[in-house]
């Protein structure tokens, strides 16, 4: 039974423990489940069992036919210290589960996996501590500013209504049991604004206030997204979003993703999230960073007042988040301050009008 009657007394509650220390998100869900070694067999269960296509690897199908072994992935999560936990819904979307030949199920996949993690977060939270769920919406496999096809630089595989259909679908199966919507790990900001739109209608549309999480990803060592943003352009192109919360996470380890981290902490004017890799991926893929070593990097980001809520992305487990909380425990959560009104355009860089 949950400590709470509302979404809103739960928010309302996040807000005031936000004020007093750095907030922890959870880890990879991805990494943990394949510990389990799933088969084919067990990607399908038994509503699946005949279907036409190999279903293995995608770990968002799980909500359907492993569900139990999902929600024990959020409970260690919280049982580790997490206070919000992401749904594994990252590619719940009609675009994505398209390979599958899914796309029909999409909406159940995806209502499940807010579902799932709802249910994990009544079980263990009390009104001193309360856990919320950030409904996920990864960036799909389509990308909406650089063509697949070398050949011809303006072909898409999709339209940006198509792309925001499908998020809009999406956001009306997850919001039940939704505290947050996350759009994260975004590479591509047209995707983002796809996903902004699709929310934004739907906000105006049902008069239901679901705040918004949003966080880009910073490809490689040049300090941009796949789609050329540096960090402070990304923030320009979103920030009409007026996210609860804006950051990073993927693709690089803390020690990596810092100096971007700080810039995200320098030009916005919301709470600033950030979720590293476990370190970078080794030759064959796998992470080696232990728990120990990311929290030192994100006990110094809070200790210098840079995040207000962090955790851990790809590589990461239950034993990261706990030593991530340890190492946050006694620090101040960054402080957000107001910006002048300038003028702020971006394209692939900044551009500020000071008046």
């Amino acid at each position: 039974m949950t400590a709470f009657a509302s979404r809103a007394e739960r928010l309302a509650r996040l807000e005031t423990l936000a004020c007093t220390r750095v907030l922890m998100l959870d880890g990879a869900m991805g990494t943990m489940l394949q510990k389990h070694r799933f088969n084919e067999a067990d990607f399908c269960g038994a509503r699946f069992a005949n279907w036409s296509r190999p279903l293995k690897g995608n770990n968002d199908l799980l909500n359907l036919s492993q569900p139990d072994a999902v929600k024990r992935v959020h409970t260690l999560y919280l049982e580790a210290g997490s206070d919000i936990i992401e749904s594994n819904t990252f590619s719940a979307t009609t675009i994505a589960q398209a390979d599958y030949g899914l796309e029909a199920y999409a909406a159940d996949i995806a209502r499940e996996g807010v579902r799932l993690a709802r249910q994990a977060c009544d079980e263990i939270e009390t009104f001193d501590r309360p856990r919320l769920v950030a409904a996920a919406f990864g960036p799909t496999n389509k990308t909406l500013s650089i063509s697949p096809d070398v050949n011809n630089p303006g072909f898409r595989d999709v339209t940006f209504d198509e792309v925001a259909l499908a998020y809009r679908e999406q956001a009306d199966a997850m919001a039940d049991y939704s505290d947050f919507f996350l759009i994260e790990t975004v590479f591509d900001t047209l995707n983002a604004k796809a996903a902004i739109k699709a929310l934004l209608d739907r906000q105006s549309e049902t008069a239901e206030h679901i705040p918004i999480m949003i966080s880009g990803t910073i490809t490689d060592a040049s300090g941009r997204t796949l789609s050329g943003q540096t960090t402070e352009a990304f923030w320009y192109s979103v920030a009409h979003a007026k996210p609860w919360a804006v950051g990073l996470n993927c693709a690089l380890g803390a020690a990596e993703l810092r100096q971007y981290v700080a810039a995200m902490a320098r030009v916005s004017d919301t709470r600033v999230l950030a979720y590293p890799n476990a370190g970078l991926p080794n030759e064959l893929g796998e992470y080696d960073e232990l728990p120990e070593e990311t929290a030192a990097h994100l006990g110094r980001w809070a200790g210098d007042g840079l995040v207000n809520l962090v955790g851990g992305c790809c590589g990461t487990t239950p034993a990261h988040i706990a030593a991530i909380a340890r190492a946050v425990a006694k620090a101040a959560p960054h402080v957000v301050e107001p910006k002048p009104n300038f003028l702020r355009l971006s394209g692939l860089e900044p551009f500020v009008v000071q008046a």
